[in-house]
């Protein structure tokens, strides 16, 4: 256990039970009154924002996160199978934890996860991921004085908004936190 002077900005405590990321830790001092930690932490599970105000001497649990890269190898039901690059060894991660990048995952591609004691807690996959284009419309001639976008679909099956000059058999470059179009691989 440690006291509340210890913690800082991103680490990660056991409060109430849950596995909570701090965001902010501001120490306070007002007028006359004893000094204490403002503290706003994010819930790593549910995102749920918590705000608590420790003591000086208050002890808390600073929980020990290993974040390490891992290559996706393939779905399992509501999780994807990740291997250790170092260890080869396989761990089962849930879908959630991927948030809406689950929609661009890739065999063979590498992601981030962070463990906390065997428990996986958080996953991220890469900000970017190269895809192929499996159909798209052919572009109407005349129809490119703006910027008009036309639907494609990708090899994880999502459909995304492209512009007019990208045909079937093109790869394209998608920013998984938002689903957007980037730019043209060659």
């Amino acid at each position: 256990m440690a006291k509340a002077s210890d913690v800082k900005n991103g680490n990660i405590l056991r409060f109430n039970g849950d596995l909570v990321t701090v965001e902010e830790f501001l120490h306070r001092t007002p007028g006359n009154l004893r000094a204490f930690y403002q503290a706003r932490m994010r819930n790593v599970k549910t995102g749920k924002l918590v705000e608590y105000r420790f003591r000086t001497e208050e002890e808390v649990e600073i929980c020990r996160v290993e974040t390490n890269d891992y290559q996706y190898l393939y779905e399992d039901g509501d999780s994807f199978v990740v291997m250790d690059n170092n260890t080869f060894e396989q761990f089962n991660i849930p879908k959630f934890l991927f948030g809406d990048a689950v929609r661009f995952m890739k065999e063979g591609m590498n992601v981030i996860v962070a463990f906390e004691s065997d428990e996986p807690i958080m996953a991220q996959a890469p900000f970017t991921v190269d895809l192929l284009v499996t159909y798209s419309e052919p572009a109407v001639k005349g129809d490119t004085s703006t910027n008009a976008l036309k639907s494609a679909t990708v090899e994880t099956g999502v459909e995304i908004k492209v512009p007019m000059f990208v045909n079937e058999g093109d790869k394209i470059k998608v920013d998984t936190r938002t689903g957007a179009y980037i730019e043209r691989v060659k």
